[in-house]
């Protein structure tokens, strides 16, 4: 039989979940409350990144993630999600950051991530500031248009029989043992399934809660700055080496690390800035101006430029800061798919491609589950600790 799955977001993890459940013969619904992207996607750069993710598993889902981006791009258009493998340059600004930088590059390189360093980096990017000592191109590295490849994933969902729904998920429906058997919906409908996805992105801790298999997902604050259109001036994904220790870190303050990089509409993006302040959305004068000096800094040509807008989001991230991907172990009808932090765009096909594992009951193309055994649910119960 044909296994019913609902999905609930509509932002790019959702997209890509119904992607790969649809290409898998499942019957799928996608429910969201708001338009297709409009949350978190539409606040993120397009990332793709492997650059920024040390050994383990979620660098194992980085690097599986990069291969079935090019394989969706090959299927919906490359041009349609506007993905570009423009590769990535990390640099160090000071000689103690490039030994660390180069020792984390050599872990990576030992799980099979392709890294070059770079003693020159202004023969990479001519405009960034002199002397710095040095940095690590990524050539895997990626960027997309993040609504856009959302909206091209559910289309072709959608052409292989999915729907897309609007509206908000209010609880889980549930057969007398208990058994999640679909959800209800706030205007009184109620959807079957055999499975529920949590892709609902920041609010995935909300929708746990809802439907039974509540997990602690909360929201990190952070602003992007979007610069006049210029001609091409910054070529790679261009970012300094303190950014992966910031995305690592619990601090509840103020972080930010210098990211710089071109779109193909000519605007440079600039960001980025981690804080947890809840579900404030007030504007920070103070955090766009720290971003705007970082990268002046890195690129003192930036200098001369307008910056046109700013925007802000939040993103969603669990404690340990590695996504939750897989069957809640209370409510195994219940398969999370959220808390990807700032990652979720470059991660979303692997993530629709475990989901879609787990819901077939076998790995992956045959790829080991133990490097993904990290991401389970599971680990929120199994090590003395109990989810809220």
């Amino acid at each position: 039989m044909t296994r019913k799955v609902v999905i609930v977001g509509a932002g790019v993890v959702g997209a890509a979940c119904a992607f790969h459940a649809t290409a898998a013969g499942m019957d799928v619904t996608v429910i969201d409350r708001g338009p297709v992207g409009a949350g978190t996607t539409s606040r993120g750069e397009g990332n793709v990144l492997i650059s920024d993710k040390g050994p383990g598993p979620e660098l194992s889902l980085a690097r599986l993630s990069r291969t079935l981006w090019e394989e969706a791009a090959k299927e919906v258009g490359p041009e349609t999600i506007e993905l570009e493998p423009k590769g990535g340059l990390v640099v160090a600004s000071t000689e103690e950051g490039l030994r660390a930088l180069n020792a984390f590059a050599a872990r990576q390189a030992a799980c099979g991530v392709r890294v070059q360093p770079v003693e020159y980096v202004r023969d990479l990017e001519p405009q960034l500031s002199a002397g710095l000592p040095g940095g690590v191109y990524y050539p895997q590295d990626a960027q997309v248009q993040p609504v856009l490849a959302a909206a091209a994933l559910l289309d072709a969902a959608v052409a292989r029989g999915a729907r897309l729904l609007t509206g908000e998920v209010t609880a889980a429906a549930a057969d007398r043992g208990g058994r999640v058997t679909g959800v209800l919906t706030a205007s009184g409908d109620v959807l079957q399934a055999d499975a529920v996805i949590n892709a609902a992105g920041t609010w995935g801790g909300e929708v746990g809660r809802r439907l039974g298999a509540p997990i602690e997902v909360l929201p990190r604050r952070g602003f992007v700055l979007v610069t006049e259109p210029l001609p091409p001036m910054v070529h790679h994904k261009v970012y300094s080496a303190d950014y992966v220790a910031n995305v690592a870190s619990s601090d509840e303050g103020l972080e930010t690390s210098c990211v710089v990089e071109g779109t193909r509409g000519g605007t440079i993006l600039i960001g980025a800035s981690r804080e947890r302040v809840g579900f404030d959305m007030t504007p920070n004068p103070a955090v766009l101006t720290t971003l705007a000096a970082q990268a002046c800094r890195l690129f003192p040509t930036l200098k001369k430029v307008h910056l046109i807008r700013a925007y802000r989001g939040f993103r969603p991230y669990c404690p340990d800061h590695l996504p939750v991907i897989g069957p809640d172990p209370r409510l195994p009808q219940v398969v999370h798919a959220c808390g990807h932090e700032g990652a979720g765009i470059g991660l979303a096909p692997a993530t629709g491609a475990l989901v879609t594992a787990h819901l077939l009951g076998h790995p992956w193309r045959g790829a080991d589950p133990a490097a993904y055994t990290g991401l389970l649910p599971d680990r929120f119960f199994t090590q003395g600790g109990a989810s809220k």
